[in-house]
């Protein structure tokens, strides 16, 4: 895996962009909102609610970008594009104004992030080295989670939450240098309609066949958690933690730390673990962690659930992003990837809604730990849906001979989610 110059090159400029992007998120932003403008559970909604409605459009716009140029093209583009977005961070002096910098930022991120996971069958078309490709990326992204918080931390303690943006910039522009070197295959040739008809091809792809429709609904039950934690998390640490902002950077750092190690156990034993029922129990897993990390309010507890659901999430994830190359048609890598972070953001922004009003009900901490055992009672109760799938011969399909002959032959005919299933 870690001889492809390629892989090197592209994990490299997704930890080092990556690592910008996380120290801007979890420190500059969450310790900007918390703690420099005292944020309300309501404020640190609405927030999200932005970052998410922003990143809906942002990914839907990438799949189709990157199925008409390529990933390599949308991602440079992008990167240079979120250099100043990130810069412009510096700028608000009130909570709405820093509601409408993340909204921005979060339009260009979700393009960066779409490119970034339709690369890896760019770059190969071999099963199992798509799985590792897609460990290798996740380690990479993980490691940014060790690293941005870090060092977002040691920037909060010794210069000031600015220079985080400036570090995010610098990153951003740095990444645009490696991926440039990036050699990728051609992008696969299909029939050219407008934007909104190829948008909605990748939609209808991705929810009439019933194993990737599956997998996505599951994925949003494990972002559901994510938007609770997105709009708490930092209030957990403020209230009933008692800390500031540099805590928030060590614990996600060694949530990082988890997740890096979790992604490197995917891509060691990736044929193994590529099983949709091994992605429902690793979901139920992180409900699990997700109660470990918010159920204490010990900061050395907090930390050893965030070590333990970081290695879940590291490997469940790369899991569920093979799962779906490996049942994609080509020519539909970047719809349907943009299609997974549209359902993901989708499911991120649902708790929003009722968050705030349960945690002045319940609490902070209690709708935390109610939101990880959703997850965990969701993922238990799929996994005899998730056996019956790979029964049917519905994990990654070998060969993909058949499944190339449909993007193969997609100029002359329109997409027809039935003959991919059958062949899928």
């Amino acid at each position: 895996m870690w001889s492809n110059s390629n892989i090197r090159r592209l994990a490299l400029a997704r930890l080092i962009s990556s690592t910008g992007g996380e120290a801007a998120f979890f420190v500059g932003i969450w310790g900007r909102a918390a703690f420099d403008f005292d944020a309300t559970p309501s404020q640190l909604a609405v927030m999200m609610g932005a970052l998410g409605v922003l990143s809906l459009a942002g990914a839907a716009t990438a799949g189709v970008l990157v199925d008409r140029f390529g990933p390599r093209r949308v991602l440079i583009g992008a990167e240079i594009v979120f250099a100043p977005a990130a810069l412009a961070l510096i700028l608000p002096s009130s909570m709405s104004e820093l509601t409408v910098a993340v909204g921005v930022v979060g339009l260009v991120g979700s393009v960066v992030s779409t490119a970034v996971m339709s690369f890896p069958p760019y770059i190969t078309s071999d099963e199992q080295l798509l799985g590792k490709t897609n460990a290798a990326m996740e380690t990479a992204s993980t490691g940014a989670f060790v690293a941005g918080p870090a060092v977002g931390a040691l920037l909060a303690r010794f210069a000031g939450l600015d220079w985080i943006f400036v570090v995010d910039a610098l990153t951003s522009i740095v990444g645009v240098g490696l991926i440039i070197g990036v050699a990728t295959n051609a992008v696969p040739e299909h029939e050219r309609h407008s934007a909104v008809r190829e948008l909605r091809e990748g939609f209808r792809f991705a929810y009439r066949l019933p194993r990737v429709r599956f997998l996505l609904m599951l994925a949003m039950v494990t972002w559901l958690s994510f938007g609770t934690f997105s709009a708490l998390e930092p209030i957990f640490y403020r209230e009933v933690l008692g800390t500031g902002p540099a805590a928030i950077g060590v614990v996600n750092a060694i949530f990082g730390v988890g997740l890096a190690l979790g992604a490197t156990l995917m891509g060691r034993y990736a044929r193994r673990l590529v099983t949709v029922r091994n992605a429902t129990i690793l979901t139920a897993a992180a409900g699990a962690g997700a109660v470990a990390y918010s159920g204490t309010s010990s900061l050395v507890i907090v930390s050893a659930g965030g070590f333990a659901w970081g290695l879940i999430l590291g490997a469940l994830l790369p899991v569920m992003r093979t799962l779906l190359q490996a049942v994609t048609p080509g020519y539909l890598q970047g719809r349907v990837m943009g299609v997974w972070s549209t359902n993901n953001t989708v499911g991120e922004m649902l708790p929003l809604l009722m968050v705030p009003a349960l945690a002045a009900a319940a609490g902070v901490q209690a709708v935390l730990v109610g939101s990880g055992l959703l997850v965990f009672v969701t993922g238990m109760l799929c996994i005899p849906k998730a056996g019956s799938i790979d029964r049917r011969g519905i994990a990654v399909p070998e060969p993909r001979a058949d499944v190339a002959a449909v993007a193969h032959e997609a100029p002359k005919r329109p997409f027809d989610p039935a003959v991919a299933e059958e062949v899928a």
